[in-house]
């Protein structure tokens, strides 16, 4: 949190030296001279408009937390994090804690098929591209699992994790079981679209296409916090555990666009008593971080 100071100046003050029982101004100074300094007013400096922003940010990172901490302590848990592109900040609330991904993992699929593909100095064959569509829009496993297969499984996936600089994700040889955080999940969405990633243009251009046109079914999530007007990428997440008592894990990543906006958002959850509760919940916590952050 920046400090915020208003600075002043102080008058200077010509000392004399006592002889004979008077006083003589120092060497150079005249008494209209010393008499001018004394009476001139210093011009007082106040925050800068840099300084002014990190309050105002500040005050509104620590009002969405005491918010988002409030609503916590009512539902499952959840964490959520927000990279504004235009700005660079970023916010997150339990950031690195780590959930199991379900069909989010989906993204990181698509991004280790596109470099590899780059790698190979080649398009995707028509086949990769039908069942890259199927993985995206439709959220189909059975052609998530056959590309995870074609790459490599979870070492190949895991290795082009490492190149897109996700740190704190884990992949599971059983994909939906692959952990990762929020904090890795808005990395990887800021890869999507920036021009230092692994990925080039063309690749770039294909996973904003396939993430912004998304089955009608599956646009929830983090698209409730767009506004008229906004375009919005999303992949989504959900799946009961027996393990877990058959709560749900639901998750949503994506990204809000318009003239004024670019931030990536991703809300992980678990324990939900249904699906439908669980996307109450991302929903929420998604329009909350615009509601407070005013991106």
């Amino acid at each position: 949190m920046a400090a915020v100071g208003i600075l002043g100046g102080a008058g200077l003050v010509g000392l004399g030296v006592k002889h004979d029982g008077g006083s003589l101004p120092l060497a150079g100074f005249s008494d209209s001279a010393a008499t001018s300094t004394s009476k001139a007013s210093p011009t007082p400096t106040g925050p800068s408009p840099e300084e002014l922003a990190a309050v105002k940010r500040a005050k509104q990172v620590a009002d969405l937390n005491a918010a988002l901490k409030k609503y916590a302590a009512t539902v499952p848990e959840f964490s959520v994090a927000v990279l504004d592109k235009k700005t660079g900040q970023k916010f997150s609330y339990r950031g690195t804690t780590t959930y199991d991904t379900a069909s989010v993992v989906k993204v990181q699929v698509l991004a280790c098929l596109l470099m590899t593909a780059q790698d190979k100095d080649r398009d995707l064959t028509s086949t990769e591209l039908s069942l890259a569509k199927r993985m995206i829009r439709l959220s189909d496993n059975d052609a998530t699992t056959s590309l995870f297969n074609k790459l490599g499984q979870n070492r190949a996936v895991q290795a082009c994790d490492r190149r897109l600089g996700l740190t704190q994700t884990k992949v599971n040889s059983a994909w939906g079981l692959t952990r990762t955080t929020a904090d890795d999940q808005v990395k990887l969405l800021s890869q999507l679209v920036s021009t230092s990633s692994p990925l080039d243009a063309d690749s770039r251009k294909l996973a904003f296409t396939l993430m912004n046109h998304v089955d009608k079914s599956q646009d929830w999530g983090v698209p409730a916090a767009a506004k008229p007007g906004d375009v919005f990428t999303v992949k989504n997440g959900w799946d009961t555990r027996t393990s877990d008592h058959g709560k749900w894990v639901v998750n949503s990543v994506g990204r809000i666009t318009s003239s004024t906006t670019d931030v990536s958002v991703a809300v992980l959850s678990h324990g939900h008593s249904s699906m439908s509760a669980g996307i109450t919940v991302v929903e929420k916590v998604a329009k909350m971080t615009r509601q407070y952050l005013k991106y």
